[in-house]
């Protein structure tokens, strides 16, 4: 490897290496302790005192090597350019070998030699050489390393990783650290290697040597620690081992990255879609440490903010920003991305402001020494920035940025003309989407239905209602001082107001722009009016069961007693699950969306729930919600840093787990009356998921004396439910009718009552001090054991079903799932129980002991035909084990039935054989096999016979297929998969254990095999003896058992006629005795053209299991045991290569 000049003192190097070969102006050296051979004429004594001294100082320099980060810790091999009459040399090219070395070193004899004679001072050659391996490095690292920070170091690291670790060339090294290793309670120094799809360590120390290599979707837990002996270090649990690295120069900079890339990778195991639309995270190649920490970044930044995921997060600038409001400038940084500009004060809850560029009308700077930039939106409002570093060219950028923001957004902002004392810039959203509503009004609701159904009569006013005035009150104060829209001021008082209880009158807008939905509405103006008119009539599983769940939402509130609410309820689930058919349609999302209607208008409480269920609550609402799940283990952790009393009395932490799902999937709404569950949302819609840890932590604290004194679960879940129903809004203006906390009568309940406000205020007071930061970093750390913990619990099922019916050990069966869930990497893991065709062949290749075979694809498609038992072309993991293990473990009448079964397709001669196989190819979209069932057919196709009545009858009927609904609607009834796309593993456990029922096959029961079917079958034979040690007596015993057979089934038909029609195959089987394979199969191959004489001879089953049990050389070859744990260890190292392919 070439590497950029370094300057060397010679005088030193010479105690570590030695010198090979030298010229005028280069040296090549090895370095001591490497490749070292004894001399002659030595005595023993002698030999083994220098072959002491050479092992010890191989040791000694391998240990320097291992701990100083020198390019020869790899390469023993290395060339200098020596400059003449001076003692510093210029390091320039190293290698792991002598060939490498070698091959650099004829370059530059052949190369660079000549053309240094033309020199005339010594600075000019050396000037020449360097700028030549300059060259050579920037050609052959142009494209790998142009991102890295330090180019030459990575491409050190980079040989250094592919040399230790052995991994495909496709994996892409991120970056490396030095750190320690704890093997026990003895650190090893070396250096950790953090790759795309590995975390790798590499340490070599007095001849002990080093080498972990964890894949990252295998790591279960991931953290930061510290004990007695170790201040700070990082552990990772994989697969049950424990492993701890310490001594990083920045631990937290190291440990960020490795959760990140072991987020993204565990997240590429059920989300994989989303990776393959990222175009950074689809390619490793543009995956590196500073993408990764941009992306971290970002983010950040749109979580915080509540943008878009699109927003990419460009540029971040110290500054301080007026607040007129309070008179003085706050510190903190200006953060710009694509479409907006925001900033945070350096405290982050002092003051907060986000400035979409579409509302942005002019950018001007100041002329004084502020260094200010100062940005005008609509509705007469001015921000001002200052103290800006290079204030100028930000305010050219800025001006260019909003000039397309101008052009992108033109059209909208001129459907309506916006007055000039406006004070709402989020006005601007309503009308965007003015025409497709106007087309679409008298199917989308422009209210919410809490204004059409409790409308608010001034004339009855009460000192609820009064209150309520008094809310909203302050709420337009606020409005004067921070400004009204999104791009209001959002300050401390923003958030004593929110903990308070929103207005009635102001809900939907504050919670529109504190969620970010109205971005996503401005961006999208008439989207939700166009999903819902392409929506309208679509019939699928999520519409039933949001059809069946529409009379289950809030049913006691009087808006969805009506068609007008259940209709609009209906049109906002349709359009989402049309929008997201990933997600489509979860319980739980027809309460949360009930909630929104109240009071968001209908397009409103679209994006709302957008916002809930794609950014404030990923993955909550899908079949398996690993986003709840993390949630969950999330407030288990914080209920043992708070409240460790609790988690002293309760033995098992799960019960926290099944009681506090309803709080995060519903947000407390199915729990808590509604007219104080809307508190709660208002919170979460402020600070996203922080306010339901922290109000659920609040309410175990609450009742702690009361869970404390519980003797069972079922006892602490009726001490939780009697306080939910005691739970009040005493400040609600809902009339009584609706609100749900009145039912309970205070005279029939001795509880104490508890208003939702001081429970709030509370849960804020002692636990408001969790960071955001914090939250997403115990997300990521739980989502590693959620994950990895479902799925251990769901192979640990199929395994306990499948392991009764298959001899195959558990410890065979467990690494047979490992490869089966493995098959496929574009596809997400999780999904992964059932294969196609085209991957059943991929690993019927890989595993089976016939594999070798020349008709191996043949017999590939024919096993999974004959496993496919419903004709879906698909088939689930224990059909795939049952067939395996049948092939490594069954006896060798189990071997001989499953080949006489796949040699007895559905059709009953040749020709049809080889129809219905290419018929199956296309049906399950394989054509391209269709060339691995050309031999089955004559090779001359003009000698072909024509088909029979019956057969072409029989053919035709293949085709023959129920319209598309019908066969849809039948599979979705007898699928587990129940049209979802996606497999319910529950259903196929219940499936399985059912099967276990069925009784074996009967022998008899097995049909005959006509002649077509006996050819191929004896060829298959033959293909399957083929390299076989005692192949020749294979050959003459498969040969004498097809004579035996032919002359028995001869003798037969002579006694019905007195001509044979097995007269010319078994003189053709007859001469085929004692010649070669190519002999056999070419009078095999030449009958099919006379079979049609008498399509009625056959073969039973019995007949040709007696006649192959008569010959020893038979029964040995299938009962010969097979080393299926070599086999099993080679497909995953087949399969690891493919996987970091992708």
């Amino acid at each position: 490897m070439w590497l950029k000049p370094e300057e060397v003192l010679l005088k030193n190097a010479l105690k570590l290496w030695l010198m090979e070969r030298s010229n005028d102006y280069f040296v090549l050296q090895r370095r001591r302790g490497y490749g070292e051979e004894g001399g002659g004429g030595l005595t023993e004594e002698s030999f083994h005192l220098i072959d002491s001294l050479f092992i010890a100082t191989g040791l000694l320099v391998g240990t320097l090597d291992s701990v100083l980060d020198s390019t020869a810790k790899v390469a023993p091999f290395r060339i200098l350019h020596q400059t003449p009459d001076s003692q510093v040399y210029l390091s320039i090219a190293c290698g792991a070998n002598r060939e490498e070395i070698n091959k650099h070193w004829d370059w530059l004899e052949q190369n660079i030699m000549k053309t240094l004679s033309v020199f005339d001072s010594n600075e000019d050659i050396t000037n020449f050489v360097q700028g030549k391996i300059r060259g050579l490095i920037a050609e052959e690292g142009k494209q790998s390393f142009a991102k890295e920070d330090d180019p030459e170091k990575f491409r050190e690291a980079l040989l250094k990783f592919e040399k230790y670790f052995g991994l495909p060339e496709q994996e892409k090294l991120v970056t490396y650290y030095s750190c320690s290793y704890w093997k026990g309670r003895v650190p090893c120094q070396g250096w950790l290697y953090l790759s795309t799809n590995f975390l790798s360590f590499y340490s070599f120390l007095l001849g002990s040597e080093i080498k972990l290599i964890i894949s990252w979707d295998a790591i279960s837990r991931l953290e930061k620690t510290s004990n007695v002996i170790l201040t700070e270090s990082i552990h990772v649990c994989s697969q049950g081992e424990n492993h701890y690295f310490s001594m990083f120069l920045h631990i937290n900079q190291t440990y960020l990255l490795m959760e990140q890339l072991a987020n993204y990778a565990i997240r590429r195991l059920f989300d994989k879609e989303t990776f393959d639309n990222d175009p950074i995270l689809d390619d490793p190649l543009q995956i590196t440490k500073r993408g990764l920490e941009n992306r971290a970044h970002s983010e950040q930044f749109n979580a915080f903010f509540r943008l878009p995921k699109e927003e990419t997060l460009k540029e971040v600038h110290e500054c301080f920003l007026w607040v007129p409001f309070s008179h003085f400038n706050t510190h903190g940084k200006m953060c710009i991305s694509e479409n907006y500009i925001c900033f945070a004060s350096q405290d982050g809850n002092l003051c907060s402001v986000i400035i979409p560029l579409r509302e942005v009308l002019a950018i001007d700077k100041t002329n004084d020494s502020s260094k200010s930039v100062i940005v005008s939106i609509k509705g007469k409002t001015a921000f001002r920035f200052s103290e800006v570093k290079e204030f100028e060219q930000l305010v050219s950028k800025l001006r260019l940025k909003c000039g397309a923001a101008s052009t992108q957004y033109h059209d909208i902002s001129t459907e309506v003309p916006i007055s000039s004392d406006s004070v709402d810039p989020s006005d601007n959203t309503e009308v965007q989407s003015l025409t497709c509503q106007r087309e679409c009004s008298k199917t989308v609701n422009t209210e919410a239905l809490m204004t059409v159904f409790h409308p608010q009569n001034l004339e009855t006013l009460n000192s609820k209602m009064l209150k309520e005035k008094m809310k909203e009150q302050s709420w337009n104060i606020l409005f004067a001082e921070c400004g009204r829209g999104v791009s209001m001021f959002r300050t401390k008082k923003t958030r004593d107001l929110v903990v308070r209880g929103i207005p009635e009158t102001l809900r939907g807008e504050l919670w529109m722009l504190f969620s970010g939905a109205v971005n996503d509405m401005a961006a999208n103006p008439g989207y939700y009016a166009e999903v819902v008119e392409q929506s309208l009539g679509t019939c699928n599983l999520a519409t039933e069961e949001i059809e069946r769940d529409l009379r289950r939402s809030l049913p006691e509130h009087p808006a969805f007693q009506s068609d007008t609410g259940i209709s609009a309820l209906r049109r906002v689930l349709t359009a989402y699950a049309f929008r997201n058919p990933k997600i489509g349609y979860c319980q739980a999302m027809n309460i949360l969306t009930s909630v929104l209607l109240l009071y968001a208008k209908e397009e409103e409480a679209f994006w709302l729930l957008v916002a809930v269920c794609e950014r404030m609550l990923p993955d909550y609402f899908n079949r398996r919600i690993i986003g709840a799940l993390v949630d969950q283990a999330v407030f288990e952790e914080l209920i043992r840093d708070h409240l460790p009393q609790l988690t002293e009395h309760m033995t098992d932490m799960t019960f926290f787990s099944s009681v506090s799902l309803s709080w995060f999937l519903t947000l407390f709404i199915s729990v808590l009356p509604i007219e104080s569950a809307v508190n709660v949302v208002d919170c979460f819609f402020y600070d996203g998921i922080k306010a339901i840890l922290q109000l659920g932590l609040a309410i175990l604290d609450y009742n702690l004396d009361k869970l404390l004194a519980c003797k069972d679960d079922a006892e602490a879940v009726t001490a939780l439910n009697r306080f939910f129903d005691n739970v009040t809004n005493k400040d609600s203006p809902l009339p009584s009718s609706v609100q749900q906390g009145s039912n309970v009568s205070d005279e029939k309940s001795s509880h104490i009552r508890v208003d939702i406000t001081d429970l709030i205020r509370e849960s804020n007071e002692k636990y408001g001090n969790m960071r955001c930061e914090d939250i997403h970093s115990m997300r990521c750390r739980n989502r590693l054991y959620v994950i990895q913990t479902l799925e251990e619990t769901t192979k640990q099922n199929v395994l306990r079903v499948v392991s009764q019916d298959v001899k195959l050990s558990l410890h065979e069966l467990d690494e047979l799932y490992v490869i089966f869930k493995h098959h496929d990497p574009s596809l997400p893991y999780l999904e992964q129980y059932q294969i196609d065709c085209q991957q059943f062949r991929v690993l019927y290749h890989l595993l089976s002991p016939w594999a070798h075979s020349a008709n191996r694809d043949s017999l590939a498609l024919w096993t999974f035909r004959l496993l496919d038992e419903n004709s879906d072309c698909l088939i689930n993991f224990k059909e795939f084990s049952s067939a395996i293990d049948i092939m490594y473990n069954g006896s060798f009448t189990e071997k001989l039935k499953l080949l006489f079964k796949l040699h007895i397709p559905p059709g009953k001669s040749l020709t049809v054989v080889w129809l219905v196989s290419v018929s199956y190819c296309y049906k399950c979209d394989l054509g391209y096999l269709f060339s691995a069932y050309t031999e089955v057919k004559s090779k001359d196709p003009s000698k072909c016979d024509e088909l029979s009545k019956e057969e072409l009858l029989y053919f035709s009927q293949l085709h023959v297929s129920k319209p598309a609904k019908e066969k849809e609607a039948e599979s979705v009834k007898k699928s587990p998969e129940k049209g979802k796309g996606k497999v319910d593993i529950q259903a196929y456990l219940s499936q399985w254990q059912d099967e276990l029922l069925k009784k074996e096959d009967n022998i008899k029961d097995l049909p005959r095999m006509n002649q077509s079917q006996f050819i191929q079958f004896s060829k298959t034979l033959y293909n399957l003896f083929h390299e076989d040690p005692d192949e020749e007596s294979l050959y003459q015993a498969i040969a004498v058992v097809t004579s035996l057979l032919l002359r028995m089934e001869e003798v037969g038909r002579k006694l019905q006629s007195p001509q044979s029609s097995a007269k010319g195959f078994s003189s053709a089987v007859g001469a085929s005795r004692g010649s070669s394979e190519g002999q056999t199969e070419s009078h095999l191959e030449k009958e099919p053209s006379s079979l049609r004489e008498d399509p009625q001879w056959s073969f039973a089953f019995e007949q040709i299991l007696a006649s192959l049990l008569n010959e020893p050389a038979l029964v040995k070859f299938f009962e010969k045991p097979i080393d299926v744990k070599a086999k099993l260890e080679n497909a995953k190292t087949s399969q690891l290569s493919s996987r970091t392919k992708m």
